[in-house]
């Protein structure tokens, strides 16, 4: 397996499910795990079911990774965030001998597999030179 850099570009998300009341929108952010690593987007404040981030997000690959998992929250401020739903991404082979994956839309699911709207990710890989 490589060993080297990951950079995960969060992009944007479309026709999330809506968690929000009538009189508010969403504040929706992400929490990316690789592993045992952990990353946090910002919060798309009022962004609503749309936000957009251009955020970029750098894990380190040392072993068997084979996916990227991301869960989406919106951010509330008297009560507990609430799920708004979650993807996994595998990391294809191709990603680590072309070294990227240029912006893709996966699907957004609920934990029972209904679809929660769509995220924008690019991926890009470098390798560890001391590895090879």
């Amino acid at each position: 397996m490589p060993y080297g850099t990951l950079e995960v570009v969060l992009v944007d998300a479309k026709d999330l499910y809506d968690t929000a009341s009538f009189l508010t929108k969403m504040d929706p952010y992400v929490i990316f795990t690789v592993k045992t690593q952990e990353k946090t987007s910002t919060v798309a404040q009022g962004e609503g079911t749309n936000p957009e981030w251009n955020e970029n997000f750098l894990f380190t690959v040392t072993d068997d990774v084979t996916e990227l998992r991301l869960k989406i929250m919106d951010k509330d401020t008297f009560t507990a965030d609430d799920f708004v739903g979650e993807a996994t991404i595998p990391l294809e082979p191709q990603l680590f001998t072309e070294g990227s994956i240029p912006p893709t839309s996966y699907n957004v699911v609920s934990k029972h597999q209904k679809y929660r709207g769509e995220i924008t990710i690019g991926l890009n890989f470098t390798p560890d030179p001391e590895r090879y």
